[in-house]
């Protein structure tokens, strides 16, 4: 009140202009004027203003007006606040509600209802005051700290990772223990926080782990095709956060940072042996983690949930979702594809042509232009082969340029002994397609060491029994072709039956000038 007072005494005492005075005090003649009628209008000269403080000279010259700020009906900030995070929800909707609510007694007007909720939730933590929708977006992320799982029988320590999810408009949070962060760790962890919170919301923002996201970019991330068949599946999508940039799931950040502070760090004393017991424990302290109150909200996360992110989730699929992981593959001329070391066939007619292998934990299927062409149960049989017959040329008619009798001849011009030891492999399958990609191998020797030396490392592998490709290689790696067979001593009256597995003591035999002679002795 001090320009009002001196506005006064440089009007009433020294007779100056409102335009002299208000230049002098930077203020507005309207203003200067309107002090000054109300001074005049209350009878009150410089001679009377002059003695009263600031707080005298307004309580004449401004008196309250009936129906003060503190007689307006209050405004539930807290209502407010979360009814905000309802979709559609404006501010000026709850406006309008708050002013029926309270007909009949004085309210406040728009601008300082507005006011009055940005003051409160500015006074709120930083994470809070982002306003998210209800059922928009769910952040997941996995927790730095890891919690040792003992085997019982070893003793030996792995650590089991911690995935956490938070629900934006909720806080809603879930956590479980994994075995990695690998891409299937990701998809269960997050099958598992939509089944526990019992709906699907429209967004789901990870990070950009490489499990994850193929291709992390700022403006148009690619999620791997895995990722993007659990989107397709829940009905949802994937929004990864921009790279380095943590605040855009700061959600999730700090639900990691709950977690690590009222469930791991209360673990931290136990001996946990199993996945399944250290996932029991979390789930028991997740209940008390969501129903803690807040500290400046009213209610807690549970409360929260269930009035506004619940209503507006999605329903979960009916279907539950059976992760998968994607590999390209070229079919080879024995139509069949190698997925884990193990052989599975497809229709001949794809030999060469490039399909995508899915597999699970159960079956393989193998796709090509988008279709399914086989399915096979899964098999973890490493050098083994699944084959369906109809898969097969009709009456085991050649397909394409390959046929047993090409084998034979190719192997025929470098010598005998190749020639017997690439009709065994023809014969020795259930069909003599199956053996093609062990002729290749065997004929493609060829090229490396010349066809002398192939002759005699078939020769001497027929002659000590192991008749396969990697024995072949073995001879020339070692340079055992290049020595005198050994002799074969005198059977006994006993046979030993024909068996690739069975190579007879012939094998074992170093001749004496060889190098691995002295290393022996």
């Amino acid at each position: 009140m001090r320009k009002i007072k001196e506005c006064l005494r440089l009007k009433l005492e020294c007779g100056l202009s409102n335009e002299q005075v208000a230049r002098a005090l930077g203020l507005s003649k309207g203003v200067v004027g309107k002090y000054v009628v109300r001074a005049r209008l209350r009878g009150l000269d410089w001679a009377a203003l002059s003695g009263m403080d600031e707080r005298g000279i307004e309580a004449e010259l401004c008196p309250p007006v009936s129906g003060t700020r503190g007689e307006r009906a209050p405004i539930d900030l807290a209502w407010v606040h979360r009814e905000l995070r309802r979709k559609g929800v404006t501010l000026q909707l709850l406006w309008q509600e708050y002013q029926e609510a309270q007909a009949g007694h004085p309210t406040y007007q728009y601008t300082q209802f507005c006011q009055r909720y940005h003051d409160h939730a500015a006074s709120l933590r930083r994470s809070m005051r982002q306003v998210h929708r209800a059922g928009e977006k769910l952040f997941i992320d996995y927790a730095g700290p890891r919690v040792p799982i003992v085997d019982p029988d070893t003793g030996e320590m792995r650590a089991a990772h911690i995935f956490v999810a938070v629900l934006g408009a909720s806080n809603y949070t879930y956590a479980c223990a994994t075995a990695g962060e690998t891409q299937g760790d990701w998809l269960r962890g997050l099958t598992q926080a939509l089944q526990f919170f019992g709906g699907v919301p429209a967004l789901v923002v990870p990070d950009n782990p490489r499990a994850m996201i193929a291709q992390p970019d700022r403006y148009d991330p690619e999620p791997n095709l895995a990722v993007m068949r659990c989107a397709e599946h829940f009905g949802t999508a994937i929004l990864p956060a921009r790279p380095r940039h943590p605040q855009d799931k700061a959600k999730v950040e700090v639900g990691v940072q709950v977690v690590e502070r009222w469930i791991l760090a209360r673990l931290r004393h136990q001996v946990f042996f199993s996945l399944a017991a250290l996932n029991h424990a979390i789930a028991q302290l997740l209940v008390d983690l969501n129903t803690r109150r807040f500290k400046k909200l009213d209610g807690c996360r549970r409360d929260w949930f269930e009035t506004v992110d619940r209503p507006a989730l999605m329903a979960l699929p009916p279907t539950p979702f059976e992760h998968a992981r994607f590999k390209p593959c070229r079919v080879n001329i024995d139509y069949h594809v190698e997925i884990d070391g193990h052989y599975y066939s497809v229709p001949h007619p794809l030999v060469r042509k490039s399909v995508e292998a899915r597999i699970t934990d159960y079956t393989v299927e193998i796709l090509h232009g988008g279709q399914r062409v086989a399915s096979h149960a899964r098999s973890l049989a490493k050098g083994r082969y699944t084959t369906v017959a109809e898969h097969m040329p009709a009456a085991h008619r050649a397909h394409l340029e390959w046929t047993p009798t090409r084998f034979r001849r190719w192997a025929t011009d470098i010598g005998p002994s190749t020639h017997a030891l690439v009709d065994h492999l023809l014969t020795d399958r259930p069909h003599p397609e199956m053996g093609y990609r062990s002729c290749l191998g065997l004929l493609s020797l060829a090229r490396r060491y010349g066809h002398a030396r192939l002759e005699a490392a078939c020769t001497r592998a027929l002659a000590i029994g192991a008749r396969t490709r990697k024995s072949v290689l073995s001879i020339l790696q070692g340079g055992l072709d290049q020595q005198p067979l050994p002799a074969v001593p005198a059977q006994a009256d006993w046979i030993s039956p024909d068996h690739d597995n069975l190579r007879g003591p012939a094998y074992y035999l170093v001749p004496p000038d060889h190098p691995l002679k002295e290393i022996a002795c």
